[in-house]
C-alpha cells in the first residue's frame, strides 16, 4: 500500500490507508490511547479503542514521544477532533524506531494552576541536537518559506534567459581582499575557499554567457559573533551584461525581491504570520534610494544620530539599523537602496565615475545590509590600477587577464539566503540556517 501524507487525508476518508511519521504526542489510556501523528504536511489524531484492538497493546507499551511508526487504518471525519476534523482508527501500528528520551526542550510550556513552566531548552543546546529541534511545526516552516523563496529567486531569472552556473570553491587566490578567508592545503601548495564567486561570474561576462546566476556556498572568515554573522552561507549571486548603470542592477534586484516575497506570501504568508508574528510584506517597486551623504543628514536630522568624519564613507550597523524606522517613516517601505559610497570601502572592481565615486549600493532589508550590488570595472587599464591602489595586483594577476581579450559592461549583486531568511521570518542567523557554522562551532 502506498503512503498518503498526513494533508492528503481528507481525500480518502473511510478507506484503508496508511501513514507514516512521527509520534508528537502519545495519552497511553486504560481504555483509549491517543496518538498525534506528525509528518512534513501536517498532524492528525490517532484513536486506538483497546477492547477492539488488544493485538496493539504490545507496540503501544514500547511507543514513546518522538518514535517514527507506520499506521495502517481508517479515517473518519469528526466533529468531536479540532485537528483538521478527522481522527484514523488504526487496524496495525509498526514501530520503525523507538525514541530514547529527549535530550532537549524544543518549546517552552507556559505555567498552570497545576504545573510549572518548562522552559525552552538554551540555542547553543537546541544546536547540539539540531536534528531534533528542527522537527517542530515553527521550524520546518522556516525551511519552506526558504524553499519558497530560493524557488521564486531563479524561477524569475529562468524567464529572464539567464544561466545558472556553478563555480569552483576552492580557489588560487582571495576572491574580495585577501582578508578573512580560509586557507586550506591543496596538494603542495594553498588554495583558498571562495569568499564568492564574483570572479568566475564576471568570467562568465567575458565568456558572452551575458545572463548568469549562482547558488551555492560561500566562506567568510570572520571572528563575528552577532545575529546575522555566519562562516559558512548559501549565497545567491548574479551578474549581467550590456548594462548601462548600476541602476540597471538596482531595478534588476527590486523586481527579483518584489516577485519572490509576492510568491512566499501567496503560499505560506498566514503561516507566517500565525508561527513567527510576522507579515509578509510584497515590496513596491522602485524601491527608495538615497546617497550616503543624505542618509547620514537624514538620520542626524531625525534620531541625533553622528558618526566621526572618518566612518562617513561606508554604513555602520547602527545607521543600518536607524535606516528601516527612517525609511518607514519617509517612504512607508521596508527596503532602501544607498548609494555613493567611499572608494577606500568598496571593492577594487567596482566601476568609479569622473569623481572616483563607486558605481554601487548597498540595499538594506528591515535594518539589515543583505546585498552590496554595483556595475564592475571591464576596462583592462582602469580595472589593473584600481588593483595596484589596493596592493592586489599580483594576487589577482588571473582575473584581470579576463579582461585583456573583450568584455561587456556588466553589474550584479549577491544576496544571502540565510540572511533573507533570516529576515522573513525575526530569527537570529543561527536558526534560519539548516546547520549554523561560526568560529566556536563546527558540528554537528
Amino acid at each position: 500500500m502506498e503512503r498518503l501524507y498526513i494533508n492528503q487525508i481528507k481525500d480518502h476518508l473511510d478507506t484503508e490507508i496508511k501513514l507514516q511519521g512521527f509520534v508528537e504526542n502519545f495519552r497511553n489510556g486504560k481504555a483509549m490511547a491517543f496518538i498525534v501523528l506528525k509528518d512534513i504536511t501536517g498532524k492528525v489524531q490517532i484513536t486506538i479503542e483497546k477492547e477492539k484492538h488488544p493485538e496493539l497493546e504490545d507496540v503501544l507499551a514500547q511507543t514513546t514521544p518522538d518514535s517514527v511508526i507506520t499506521v495502517y487504518g481508517t479515517a473518519v471525519a469528526s466533529e468531536y477532533v479540532k485537528m483538521g476534523g478527522m481522527e484514523v482508527f488504526p487496524t496495525q501500528i509498526v514501530l520503525e524506531s523507538a525514541a530514547d528520551a529527549l535530550p532537549i526542550i524544543r518549546e517552552g510550556i507556559p505555567a498552570t494552576k497545576k504545573k510549572a513552566a518548562v522552559e525552552r531548552s538554551a540555542i547553543d543546546s537546541r544546536l547540539d541536537y539540531r536534528w531534533i529541534d528542527l522537527r517542530t511545526e515553527r521550524n520546518q516552516l522556516i525551511f519552506k518559506a526558504q524553499t519558497v523563496l530560493a524557488k521564486a529567486l531563479r524561477d524569475f531569472l529562468l524567464e529572464r534567459n539567464f544561466l545558472e552556473i556553478h563555480t569552483p570553491k576552492l580557489i588560487g587566490a582571495a576572491s574580495e581582499s585577501g582578508s578573512d578567508v580560509f586557507a586550506v592545503k591543496y596538494f603542495d601548495t594553498t588554495a583558498y575557499l571562495a569568499q564568492s564567486p564574483q570572479f568566475y561570474k564576471q568570467m562568465a561576462m567575458a565568456s558572452g554567457f551575458e545572463r548568469i546566476f549562482e547558488v551555492g556556498p560561500v566562506f567568510r572568515a570572520e571572528k563575528s559573533y552577532t545575529s546575522k554573522h555566519t562562516t559558512e552561507f548559501t549565497g545567491f549571486d548574479l551578474e549581467f551584461s550590456y548594462i548601462t548603470s548600476f541602476r540597471d542592477v538596482m531595478k534588476m534586484e527590486e523586481e527579483l525581491l518584489a516577485y519572490a516575497l509576492g510568491k512566499v506570501k501567496e503560499e505560506l504568508g498566514d503561516q507566517i504570520q500565525e508561527l513567527f508574528g510576522l507579515e509578509v510584506i510584497v515590496p513596491t517597486t522602485p524601491f527608495p534610494v538615497v546617497t550616503l551623504k543624505e542618509l547620514y543628514a537624514a538620520l542626524e536630522a531625525e534620531f541625533g544620530y553622528t558618526v566621526d568624519e572618518s566612518e562617513k564613507g561606508d554604513l555602520t550597523t547602527e545607521a543600518e539599523r536607524l535606516s528601516y524606522d527612517w525609511v518607514k517613516k519617509t517612504y512607508g517601505h521596508e527596503f532602501l537602496f544607498v548609494t555613493d559610497f567611499g572608494a577606500e570601502k568598496r571593492a577594487f572592481y567596482h566601476m568609479r565615475d569622473e569623481n572616483g565615486v563607486p558605481q554601487g549600493y548597498d540595499l538594506i532589508w528591515r535594518g539589515v545590509e543583505i546585498t552590496t550590488g554595483a556595475q564592475r570595472e571591464h576596462r583592462y587599464e582602469v580595472l589593473k590600477q584600481q588593483a595596484e591602489e589596493k596592493g592586489l595586483a599580483e594576487d589577482v594577476k588571473f582575473y584581470l587577464e579576463f579582461f585583456r581579450y573583450g568584455c561587456p559592461p556588466h553589474g550584479g549583486f549577491g544576496l544571502g539566503i540565510d540572511r533573507l531568511t533570516m529576515l522573513l521570518c525575526g530569527l537570529h542567523i543561527n536558526e534560519a540556517m539548516f546547520l549554523f557554522r561560526s568560529p566556536k562551532r563546527l558540528t554537528p
